[in-house]
């Protein structure tokens, strides 16, 4: 009788050691950001090793000599290369974002900062800044998604601080609009007001608000230019009492102040005129300005001035020693012209 023999085959161990690598390559993909910008991979990384892990989990379950280990070995292997990949995708993602996200921040930035430069001394600024306050917070919150690499919201917030420029821009597009509509009237006051000076052989002031100058003249011709100051809210003509907006039209000198004023010296204007007060009632018709408001009044050219900023609730503002100056020549029924722009000295 023959005896039986048997064999025992060598079997591979537990592929412990590529399990492990696998973990940690997971990890570090995770750490890299795969999970947000190489998520197929990852997925993919992590499938393997389960699957890696489940063969090996097969094969501890059979008995020693029937253990094969090549499956797993491989599944392992193949996790580990992906999470690789996961990790080498996640960071080009991110150097691409990076210096894309980067790249759009200072654009943002420059079109900003090239606003702010357009606007300083513009009667609009007023009624821009709260939509540049809002384009600087969007463009600080910007940079500080970027340094936490979070790129996406990053390049949310800076498309939101554009929107913003955005509506300035149209802001801005219709203020020029109904400058250009209006300049014909502005500048046929300028006009009436010189040759008026020069029939008279009087002395007349003409304030161009977008210069922010004012000009005294006399005998239709060019005496001294005045720098001057506005009410913080100059982009348009007077409205009602409190809107911070030096009115536009022609008006007269009433009151002289030589002592007893609030700024210095002041020369107290006729606002509101006849002209002025059916605009008012006729924009109360229409809604634009609400039924319990008043017209308002003590409109000056006074002193105080020289802070080199709209400031006043809608006077115009000179340095004291350009009121003593300007008070040389002008008394009560001087005309004082306001306009908003001026196309031609004075």
């Amino acid at each position: 009788m023959a005896a039986a023999a048997i064999f025992f085959f060598p079997y591979p161990n537990p592929p412990l050691t590529l399990l492990e690598n696998a973990r940690l390559a997971l990890d570090q993909a995770q750490k890299a950001g795969a999970l947000h910008y190489a998520e197929e991979s990852y997925r993919t990384a992590q499938e393997l090793m389960r699957f890696g892990w489940m063969e090996m989990a097969r094969q501890n379950g059979r008995l020693a000599p029937f253990r094969n280990y090549r499956k797993a070995d491989s599944l392992m292997n193949l996790s580990l290369t992906m999470a690789n990949q996961a990790t080498g995708d996640a960071q080009k993602r991110l150097a691409y974002l990076d210096s894309l996200t980067r790249g759009e921040q200072a654009d943002f930035k420059n079109d900003l900062l090239l606003w702010r430069e357009a606007l300083v001394g513009s009667l609009i600024k007023f009624k821009t800044e709260h939509l540049l306050s809002l384009a600087s917070q969007l463009l600080e919150i910007g940079e500080l998604l970027i340094s936490e690499r979070e790129y996406e919201e990053a390049r949310q917030t800076i498309a939101k601080g554009r929107e913003s420029l955005l509506l300035l821009s149209e802001m801005v597009n219709q203020y020029t609009d109904y400058d250009a509509q209006n300049i014909s009237i502005w500048q046929r006051w300028v006009q009436q007001t010189l040759a008026n000076s020069r029939t008279k052989e009087a002395y007349a002031v003409i304030v161009d608000k977008s210069a922010h100058k004012a000009y005294l003249v006399r005998a239709g011709k060019l005496m001294h230019t005045y720098i001057c100051e506005l009410g913080y809210n100059s982009s348009h003509h007077k409205l009602f009492a409190g809107d911070g907006a030096t009115p536009e039209g022609k008006y007269k000198i009433t009151t002289v102040k030589r002592r007893g004023s609030k700024y210095y010296k002041a020369l107290l204007l006729d606002y509101p005129n006849r002209s002025d007060r059916n605009r008012f009632e006729e924009n109360k018709r229409k809604g634009i300005i609400s039924p319990n408001a008043r017209i308002g009044g003590f409109i000056e050219i006074h002193g105080e001035g020289g802070k080199y900023r709209d400031w006043t609730e809608g006077c115009i503002a000179l340095t004291n020693e350009e009121m003593d100056h300007l008070m040389q020549y002008v008394t009560v029924g001087t005309p004082v012209t306001i306009v908003r722009r001026s196309v031609q000295w004075p």
